[in-house]
């Protein structure tokens, strides 16, 4: 159980890192979010391949890890005897409105939300026949192929413009923060279009992190299982990730969406044969990703935060000084971002159990039931 458990902590510090390598392309970019949404022109040849490394990949793994922890929490509420989904419902409430005051205050492409509602859905399928399981997978999984599909054939035959504005370059080279907030909310619908593809793409993934858990990937007996994953996963969605990165942004979509969730099991797979074959105390490095993992919430949105404070013009303005430089100083940015908060997480845990956004949401989860707990005795 030991074991286990360290594999998925280091499996989420490497997917919060990941993320951080995917969103970084859209800090250092001068015109912000608007520069990924106008998909008006293919990068060169680096920076298509850095950008190959992490899109999509960590996305695609986070998303697993969170059916994971879904199933870990139907486990433990089954143990206890409690009522399914019951509580969690108040746990998805809160995770929707942390990730809608990170959407307002910081990152237009908050994936928050979208876990959210996907939770919630799966909360009620988690526990039921794997007939029924199978079934919403497939649906699910039908929906989101096709809405890619679509999108692809908009982009392909040119009636899926982008919407990248004049102005767009200076709100984040020159624009204030409210200015930014006040942006956001104004194309809510817009900047949380990705929501309809990430809600069938999350249903099943949540499921298939469940059913993996339940089939031993994270233990010894899972060996064969990995083996399988990591063939289809690295040896052959990789190669076809690594075509659409270079084919143009008309294949924006299958290349963020489609083909990095299966390179993300290939991922899962890798990852966890090594941490299993690891003996002794954790280095440094696996130490750091472990802590990282374990405060994951508190670094994803302070890797935003930080990004956002040096590349846009409220802060150190970045993007826009160092514009000449892409696409090389990117990669050392997210190396930069990553050491600071690996370093603090590591650094903070000494002294406390969770992160301090995991603090703040354990005492959120906590409340409504300490109230009854109090009034209880005096009724």
């Amino acid at each position: 159980m030991t074991t286990r458990i360290d594999a998925l902590d280091v499996l989420r510090g490497i997917a919060i890192m990941g993320t951080l390598g995917t969103n970084i392309w859209i800090f250092t970019d001068p015109s912000g979010p608007a520069g990924l949404l106008a998909l008006d022109g293919a990068p060169g040849a680096a920076e298509a391949f850095l950008r190959f490394l992490s899109n999509g990949k960590f996305l695609g793994l986070l998303t697993l890890l969170f059916g994971v922890g879904l199933e870990l929490q139907y486990r433990s509420a089954v143990r206890r005897g409690l009522t399914w989904p019951g509580r969690y419902l108040w746990r998805a409430a809160l995770l929707f409105a942390e990730g809608l005051l990170h959407y307002v205050l910081i990152f237009e492409f908050d994936v928050l939300m979208g876990y959210a509602i996907t939770s919630v859905v799966v909360a009620y399928l988690i526990g039921r026949s794997e007939r029924v399981v199978r079934g919403w997978m497939v649906a699910a999984g039908a929906v989101h192929v096709t809405l890619v599909g679509l999108l692809t054939l908009a982009l392909l035959t040119g009636t899926g413009g982008g919407t990248g504005g004049s102005g767009a370059e200076t709100l984040y080279t020159h624009g204030s923060w409210a200015g930014q907030v006040a942006v956001r909310l104004q194309n809510f619908l817009v900047f949380r279009a990705e929501l309809v593809l990430i809600v069938p793409m999350g249903i099943v993934l949540f499921l298939l992190g469940s059913r993996l858990l339940r089939a031993g990937v994270f233990e010894e007996r899972g060996a064969a299982l990995r083996r399988r994953l990591a063939v289809a996963g690295l040896g052959v969605a990789a190669p076809l990730n690594l075509l659409t990165s270079f084919a143009g942004p008309a294949w924006f979509a299958v290349d963020r969406y489609l083909l990095p969730p299966l390179v993300a099991l290939g991922l899962l797979a890798l990852v966890t044969t090594v941490v299993l074959r690891l003996k002794g105390a954790p280095g440094r490095v696996r130490a750091g990703l472990a802590a990282v993992g374990r405060t994951a919430l508190s670094c994803y949105v302070f890797q935003n935060l930080v990004a956002s404070a040096l590349c846009y013009g409220w802060g150190l303005g970045l993007a826009a000084r160092l514009d000449g430089l892409r696409p090389w100083w990117v990669p050392v940015a997210w190396a930069a971002v990553c050491l600071l908060f690996a370093t603090l997480a590591t650094l903070w845990l000494r002294r406390f159990e969770r992160g301090p956004l995991e603090l703040a949401w354990q005492w959120a989860y906590q409340a409504p039931w300490r109230r009854r707990e109090a009034v209880a005795p005096r009724a």
